[in-house]
């Protein structure tokens, strides 16, 4: 789950380094008060006015999440010059992280696999890794603890164990199906992963670079899958709750369980996401050896790992860098003006790292033909977020404590609905430098369910805000005690920050803190890459493939290879051997 920069009161910022550096030593992070709670207010210095060096690059991309990352990662390795522009003065948007009291948060994304692996089936974000020769040192695991209705157990991934968990805790009825819908879909994976995301661009040359390189892999695909398969990969492309469907499975925990992953793949539930994000995830969570992963130093390495890929290949990333409108002349993008008012020339184009709706508001609007305008006003939106982050003495919790907790308090309900849903990440249990000797880091949060409507025109500072605030924290502060166990206290937390869909409006530049677009399968598709103004690009969440580290990265990388000849893009694909 994507969130994004520092998210909290209390949080003090130093002024804004327009800086190609990335955080390298403690001494980059930001400073925060010792007396952060959740009542206090959080100071922003304004950005400086101009940025160091020429103003000027081949390509300009604005913002820093792992989406523009990955662009200008793979933009720089392709020998461009490129220039990152973030608004804070922190790199990593949805995935960085921060530091309170010797206490480093991840401020969005806590579940991942496939770093380690290499080749063509690789997760996106390895695959640009790997082009920009970098690595993140990982912990390994497979389970993480469960809290619903049925029961409270730790599930494991992997072919067979959970179907031990089913039998205990659902029914044979549930098995069955289980093992039905594994058959069913596993031999689809073969089809799902045998184009690498790293061969796509958006352009005719696409022929070249997936279609026809990959003609034979995906010609052993199909006939590995054999008639059954083969007929059902046009699916992939379908809501994954069809397959389902087909399938005739009714069993009420299965389907339950199904919509669960779901929303923690994509924020949509199985009738909304396609079936080749969920065929993915399968193979790589329910197959022999498989794995999750944390990175050692917390999310923020991975944006470190990223950063110094791109100033390895000469890129720069210039912080506290607020861009405020996209320059258009004679029809195309020409760079971006600055809030100080300084003028970036992009030569060759300028890539949104922003939402759709943020990106339309950096746009004159009389270059933009009415039906694209009208396209992303009318796109829904998931909903945004509360946060709960707290340090605290990891003597008052119970000893076999792990890094992940699902709590989901009514089925009923569904896992879309407010309230409802609640993930728990303690990574300092497999990263113990994350937190002080003897101490614990954890982050809490709904997952895109908490409805802004709440929250809109409220004053941050009054007492109604204070008090929702502390209303509609409570659900997280509950399945946290549930989770951490009787010895915890919420009253010894040496460190307590709530977050609220008003933060990630604020701080996020998320219009209305949403976690992106609520795009359903079957009934709609992600925009592409391109945009009515040429010369101008968008990357990220609201672009295809969608919501999720994956999807960003991939996002990122289409865009770098659209902007570099056919040739450029399969001597990358070439030297990292897919």
């Amino acid at each position: 789950m994507e969130l994004g920069l520092p998210l909290f009161p209390g949080i003090k910022f130093p002024t804004p380094r327009n800086t190609v550096l990335a955080r390298s030593s403690p001494n980059n992070l930001p400073q925060f008060s010792s007396n952060a709670s959740s009542s206090t207010s959080i100071s922003v210095k304004p950005p400086t006015k101009t940025v160091p060096g020429k103003p000027e690059a081949d390509v300009v991309v604005i913002g820093s999440g792992i989406g523009g990352l990955c662009c200008a990662g793979l933009l720089a390795r392709y020998n461009q010059d490129v220039l990152v522009l973030e608004s804070h003065d922190l790199p990593g948007g949805a995935a960085h992280s921060f530091e309170i009291k010797g206490y480093k948060f991840d401020s969005g994304p806590s579940l991942f696999s496939g770093f380690q692996s290499r080749g063509p089936q690789a997760n996106p974000l390895a695959q640009v890794l790997d082009a920009l020769g970098e690595s993140i040192p990982c912990a390994k695991y497979d389970s993480w603890m469960v809290y619903i209705p049925e029961a409270e157990f730790l599930s494991r991934i992997g072919p067979t164990e959970f179907l031990k968990d089913l039998e205990k805790y659902a029914s044979q009825n549930a098995v069955q199906e289980w093992k039905k819908l594994l058959e069913a879909i596993l031999p689809l994976s073969a089809a799902a992963m045998a184009l690498p995301p790293l061969s796509i661009r958006g352009d005719l040359g696409v022929i070249s670079t997936a279609a026809a390189r990959y003609a034979p892999s995906l010609l052993k695909s199909f006939v590995e899958m054999g008639p059954q398969g083969a007929f059902g990969a046009p699916k992939l492309l379908r809501p994954f709750s069809e397959i389902m469907d087909s399938l005739e499975l009714r069993d009420p925990f299965i389907r339950n369980w199904v919509d669960l992953l779901a929303f923690l793949l994509a924020g949509v539930k199985s009738n909304g996401i396609l079936s080749a994000e969920m065929v993915y995830m399968f193979a790589e969570w329910y197959k022999p050896g498989c794995t999750l992963e944390y990175p050692l130093n917390g999310s923020g390495a991975i944006i470190d790992a990223l950063v110094r890929g791109i100033q390895k290949f000469g890129g720069r990333i210039s912080l506290g860098s607020h861009v405020e409108k996209i320059i258009v002349e004679n029809g195309k993008a020409t760079g971006v003006k600055l809030k100080g008012g300084q003028f970036i020339r992009a030569k060759m184009a300028v890539v949104s790292n922003a939402s759709m709706w943020d990106t339309l508001n950096l746009l004159p609007k009389d270059q933009l033909p009415k039906s694209y305008i009208d396209r992303v006003k009318t796109t829904p939106q998931c909903e945004s977020f509360m946060h709960l982050h707290l340090g605290f003495d990891a003597e008052d919790v119970r000893e076999d404590l792990g890094i992940h907790h699902i709590v989901v308090n009514e089925w009923e309900r569904g896992v879309d609905a407010d309230q409802n849903v609640v993930l728990i990440s303690v990574p300092s249990v497999l990263s113990p430098n994350l937190a002080p000797p003897g101490k614990h880091v954890l982050h809490a949060y709904t997952p895109g369910t908490e409805p802004f409507e709440l929250w809109e025109g409220l004053d941050r500072r009054s007492a109604e805000y204070k008090k929702l605030k502390a209303e509609r924290s409570e659900v997280m502060w509950k399945a946290v005690e549930r989770a951490l166990g009787s010895g915890f206290n919420r009253d010894k937390c040496e460190v307590k920050l709530v977050g609220t869909p008003l933060t990630h409006q604020r701080f996020l530049r998320r219009n209305r803190g949403t976690y992106g677009p609520a795009i359903q399968a079957g009934q709609g598709t992600f925009p592409g890459h391109s945009t009515p103004i040429p010369q101008l690009y968008c990357c990220g969440d609201s672009t295809f493939p969608g919501i999720g580290v994956p999807a960003v990265a991939a996002s990122g990388a289409i865009v770098a290879n659209s902007l570099v000849s056919v040739s450029q893009h399969s001597q990358l694909l070439d030297a990292i051997g897919i």
